[in-house]
């Protein structure tokens, strides 16, 4: 059965999507919504993790304790997430309770309270996951590497920086999202057991009177892709290495990332045979596809000691390089299973489904079903591969180190 997409657009340009799974119960909807960190003044990085936070600390006239004890109520599950253009606000729950759900959200969009006196409390979250980043080196390793990558400010880190975040005031929260939350650019998409009709007519009622905002437009800085190093007294050296690729709009979208997936996909991916299991460089290494609207990169992490760091990273660049020399069949078809695989699971969940359509209409103006993506997968072959690597070369990388002991990139 081919999978249906259902669309509709508000007066003011809000867009509401719907992918049916008629197997399930339940439900889940996603909104996108066009404060993300790259879209804050220069002096509020982290402000949209701040504001994930503040505006569910009470809305329509409800306390910080009763708009959790009714969200809770509706046995919903609950999530938001920073992005470089977008704050993602998403929720799972039983399908009965959806339209109740969903009135809770426009509230806590629309209507917030923004006490001054909770805003301290969601700041001060901000700042312990901002300090908890120094036990979880990957991570902070990999937004680092991003920050470097992509013209800043695309590339700011959705946890923003200490300074800004303790310098950061009710008021200039409260003005971002004057500012920023643009009905006009607000994308909703849900998934699962849903009356489309119903929901159309409830968004109708509940965002149509709002106006749509100037369309704020950012102009991203020069980046060069350049070595940084920053010094850590640690046992370890983390290596982030991020080489530019082609976005999800470009035809040679699946065939980038079939290529990612020979790279670093399970235990018989070259990466992970040549760095770890041939050598036993290091303890962790991988590489993964990363994108935004206006460009994308392939991005790698190994975390090793000092001594092997330079071999790490050499062995690393060689295996990027050494792609385009030639794939085998085993290869291609077990990159094809993983990313099937991967799809697969997306299939069976609801929240999965409604972020993934969300992010596809902005990216492509368009929902790609599940099976028109495996379709493109299946008709990947060694030779457009091949191609896609030849047209796209790896030859430029953005490098970066923490740890007591630097390199020497190429």
């Amino acid at each position: 059965m081919t999978e249906r997409t259902d669309i509709h657009k508000l007066a003011n340009g809000m867009t509401i999507l719907g992918i049916p799974m008629t197997q399930v119960q339940s439900a889940a909807f996603d909104f996108l919504l066009p404060a993300g960190a790259s879209v804050v003044p220069d002096d509020c990085c982290g402000a949209p993790a701040v504001i994930c936070d503040w505006i569910f600390r009470g809305a329509g006239g409800r306390t910080s304790r009763e708009l959790t004890d009714m969200l809770d109520g509706l046995g919903l599950h609950r999530g938001s997430s920073v992005k470089s253009k977008h704050i993602n606000l998403s929720a799972a729950l039983g399908a009965d309770n959806l339209l109740k759900a969903v009135e809770l959200y426009a509230d806590i969009i629309l209507n917030p309270a923004l006490n001054s006196e909770q805003f301290d409390f969601s700041r001060q979250l901000a700042l312990h996951e901002l300090s908890s980043l120094q036990d979880d080196p990957m991570h902070k390793t990999m937004l680092l590497l991003r920050e470097h990558f992509y013209p800043d400010p695309l590339g700011r880190s959705p946890l923003g920086c200490q300074k800004d975040l303790q310098n950061l005031t009710a008021q200039m929260c409260k003005q971002i999202i004057s500012e920023n939350f643009n009905i006009s650019e607000i994308i909703f998409a849900v998934a699962g057991k849903y009356d489309f009709k119903s929901l159309c007519s409830l968004l109708e009622k509940l965002f149509s009177s709002e106006k749509p905002k100037k369309t704020k437009n950012i102009n991203p800085k020069k980046q060069s892709l350049v070595y940084h190093h920053q010094q850590y007294d640690g046992a370890q050296v983390h290596i982030g290495i991020m080489t530019p690729t082609v976005t999800p709009q470009s035809a040679d979208y699946y065939n980038a990332r079939v290529a990612v997936a020979i790279l670093s996909d399970g235990t018989s991916s070259r990466i992970f045979t040549e760095v770890r299991e041939k050598r036993g460089l290091c303890y962790a290494v991988g590489a993964s596809y990363h994108s935004l609207k206006e460009m994308a990169g392939i991005g790698c992490y190994a975390g090793t000691t000092p001594d092997k760091a330079q071999q790490t990273y050499d062995v690393i660049i060689t295996e990027f390089k050494k792609l385009a020399d030639g794939l085998s069949e085993d290869e291609l078809k077990r990159a094809k299973i993983g990313l099937k695989s991967s799809l697969i699971m997306q299939s069976e969940s609801t929240i999965a489904r409604a972020q993934a359509a969300a992010m596809d209409y902005y990216m492509l103006g368009k929902v790609r079903s599940l099976d028109e993506i495996k379709q493109q997968i299946e008709k990947i072959s060694i030779q457009s591969v091949l191609k896609y690597l030849k047209n796209n070369t790896f030859e430029k990388f953005c490098s970066i180190t923490i740890g007591p002991a630097k390199i020497k990139p190429q």
